[in-house]
């Protein structure tokens, strides 16, 4: 641990100005004196009394940051001094049980962390004591998080444990380069089909992602094509490896997306039946190759039977048959298997009502409840169709209580403007992580049931799809960061606030100016709604270009093969999913959701057309008609997309010039998009119904 090749490594950052590459690690100097001039002691020792990987990253960690924001250089020992300092360590240090108490030690997870400030012989010492060493890192981030907002850090008690045990983030690269559903430049990893050069910035990466709990990663695409069914073979996996070590220091796992008919491709078989013995044998033989070049792999994401991938489906099989044949492969190792339940009819004749893909997955795998090994893990999207907007929370969330399951967000806004509209998700999750699905009466809150507290299911978590990219700055829109940086910060403590998580990130991304928080908050925690406003009304979904999702079309999916219709005639608009005398779907919730969105009476408004066809006369709770909702909220959405504009512009000088022209771009982008939005939907329903807008505004 010598100081020398530290000060190179800070020398190398560039920290005294803010960045854009830095993300919310932003170690600018601060400029209250007094603020130093209180902790500068406390600052100026390291104590570092344990090792490992990832305590180094620990310590480096804080030696950067503290170089940058109150520069100066600590000196670090191995051994306790009497000096003021901070001190990692862990439980297993005399100096902790004098001054920690140990049954509430006890009760953090092992990746929990106490954060204490003590006395020791006259001098002040800030111990940062983690129950494993991913603790200390943890600590280490959340330490500096408080002196990037300039806390008072010499009366400190905290005490953290991760609410969620998996806490993992899919990527969708691939090995040319491309990323699908990406919106922030190409992959991180690949490129012209192999591994890039660039490990540094995997190690910003890897940095980012333990800043804010990430445990576990999966690198490549879960739609695996030809080049990367090569990634589980010894042509690339001396490179998965490196990225491994890479996150590994990092109290990160790696996982890989596989393809499940490798047997027939890399096994030279004829078969991919999961109860073949020779695909069993292929499997055992092709997973004890991976753990040989990477000891602590995580396992396999599995998409099946899903858009036209491979499955067990193909040899009359079904979902557990095929989950258990990869779990029996792994389960030596301690490997896991996410499932996907992302399976529906992808070849449905728009023609036939009676086909629903909302009910797909619950209809698919509610079946298997019981019959999954326990390292299977069911990954479950938020909503039964595909991260839209505003769509009911999946009904599998209480409906398996012997399953092991985890909840999909996805960060990438596919449908929610593609991170060139600010569409902050961080509102949306909290509002499904606190649905209660009455799944064991009152209160069985879908945090509840992924968290594995409701059933104590041996494994549990939350896992999304990324937003990240090679960009510059990472997420092609700098207040995209937001989603990124909350995604991480929600799913450790989902009690936490969205106006919490806000104004840490605007605090330690953009610093503590006042109207700058104020304004960014405000922009921040109102642009879902503006971007419902805009976009597609009262849960229905979709209206988006074909393939690419991008802009408005309200037809580009309704005669489709995809199940994502509207069902708008001159009457009315609306899917009827009810029991009654719809497609069942409402009848898939537990019976307090079930009764409240089979009834027109008790159905939310937001949602009332994903569940009922109504008339556009219909009057919602609000006492405006349908098409009058949708008048008022489109011409509305666009006047609050101006408003994001010139709220933006009054920071000008405030924020550095790059950040902040590169935000203003975007802005402007959604404003004007949000035009195009506003007519075509306006005036298709204008069209259809015939009906004129009360207020006389213009329609095309």
């Amino acid at each position: 641990m010598k100081n020398n090749s530290t000060e190179i490594q800070v020398e190398q950052l560039g920290l005294s100005q803010y960045d854009d590459y830095s993300c919310w690690l932003q170690y600018t100097k601060i400029t209250n004196q007094k603020w130093i001039e209180n902790n500068q002691s406390l600052l100026s020792q390291i104590e570092v009394l344990t090792s490992s990987l990832v305590v180094e990253s620990a310590m480096q960690e804080i030696l950067t940051a503290i170089n940058g924001m109150v520069e100066i250089t600590p000196s670090v020992s191995t051994e306790p001094k009497n000096q003021s300092a901070i001190v990692l360590t862990t439980a297993a240090d005399p100096l902790v049980s004098d001054y920690v108490d140990l049954q509430v030690f006890e009760s953090i997870n092992n990746e929990g962390y106490i954060i204490t400030s003590v006395a020791v012989e006259g001098y002040r010492k800030l111990l940062l004591v983690g129950k494993t060493d991913k603790g200390i890192l943890y600590a280490a981030f959340h330490l500096l998080r408080l002196i990037k907002m300039e806390e008072d850090i010499k009366q400190l008690h905290i005490v953290e444990s991760p609410t969620n045990q998996l806490r993992m983030l899919n990527e969708w690269d691939n090995m040319d380069g491309s990323i699908e559903r990406g919106y922030a430049g190409n992959s991180l990893y690949f490129e012209d089909n192999r591994f890039t050069e660039n490990f540094e910035r995997i190690k910003d990466y890897a940095r980012l992602l333990s800043s804010i709990g990430i445990n576990g990663i999966s690198i490549n695409n879960v739609n695996v094509h030809e080049v990367e069914t090569d990634l589980i073979t010894e042509k690339f996996l001396p490179d998965v490896a490196r990225v491994a070590d890479i996150f590994r220091a990092y109290g990160i796992k790696t996982f890989l997306s596989a393809n499940y008919a490798s047997s027939i491709q890399l096994g030279g078989l004829d078969t991919a039946d999961p109860l073949d013995e020779g695909v069993q044998q292929f499997w055992i033989k092709k997973v004890k190759e991976v753990y040989s070049y990477i000891p602590d792999f995580g396992g396999f994401v599995i998409k099946a039977d899903s858009e036209h991938r491979p499955g067990p489906f193909t040899y009359n099989r079904n979902h557990a048959d095929g989950a258990n044949m990869l779990a029996r492969a792994l389960e030596p190792f301690g490997g896991i298997v996410f499932w996907r339940c992302f399976v529906y009819n992808c070849l449905q004749d728009w023609r036939d009502r009676s086909t629903d893909r909302a009910r797909a997955a619950y209809d698919h795998f509610k079946p298997l409840d019981g019959q999954f090994m326990d390292n299977v893990v069911l990954q479950i999207k938020n909503g039964p169709m595909d991260f839209q907007v505003r769509e009911p929370v999946s009904p599998l969330f209480g409906a398996m209580p012997n399953t092991n399951q985890v909840l999909e967000f996805q960060v990438a806004q596919e449908y929610t403007g593609q991170q060139r509209h600010l569409c902050y998700l961080i509102p949306q999750w909290k509002e499904v992580l606190d649905f209660d699905t009455y799944a064991k009466g009152e209160g069985s809150t879908v945090k509840r049931i992924v968290n594995g507290e409701l059933y104590s299911n041996k494994l549990s978590g939350i896992t999304a799809v990324t937003n990240t990219g090679n960009d510059r700055n990472w997420t092609g829109h700098t207040l995209a960061q937001a989603n990124f940086y909350g995604y991480g910060r929600l799913i450790w403590n989902p009690d936490l606030t969205a106006e919490e998580i806000t104004e840490e990130w605007i605090k330690i991304t953009f610093g503590n100016d006042p109207e700058v928080f104020e304004t960014v908050s405000s922009m921040l925690l109102n642009s879902w709604e503006i971007y419902e406003n805009y976009t597609a009304p009262l849960g229905v979904g979709w209206m988006v270009n074909i393939h690419h999702h991008y802009g408005p079309s309200v037809d580009g999916y309704e005669y489709s093969v995809w199940g994502t219709y509207h069902f708008a005639d001159w009457k009315g608009i609306g899917v009827n999913r009810t029991v009654k005398d719809g497609t069942g779907y409402t009848g898939q919730y537990f019976k307090e959701v079930s009764d409240m969105y089979e009834s027109l009476d008790t159905c939310p408004d937001e949602l009332v057309l994903f569940f009922h066809h109504v008339p556009y006369t219909h009057k919602l709770k609000s006492g405006v008609s349908v098409i009058q909702h949708i008048y008022n909220t489109h011409f509305e959405g666009v006047e609050q997309a101006d408003q994001l504009v010139e709220n933006w512009k009054q920071l000008e000088g405030k924020i550095d010039s790059a950040r902040f022209e590169g935000v203003l771009s975007r802005l402007q982008e959604q404003a004007d998009h949000s035009r195009e939005w506003r007519d075509q939907i306006n005036t298709y329903f204008y069209r259809k119904s015939g009906i004129a807008d009360e207020l006389g505004r213009e329609i095309y």
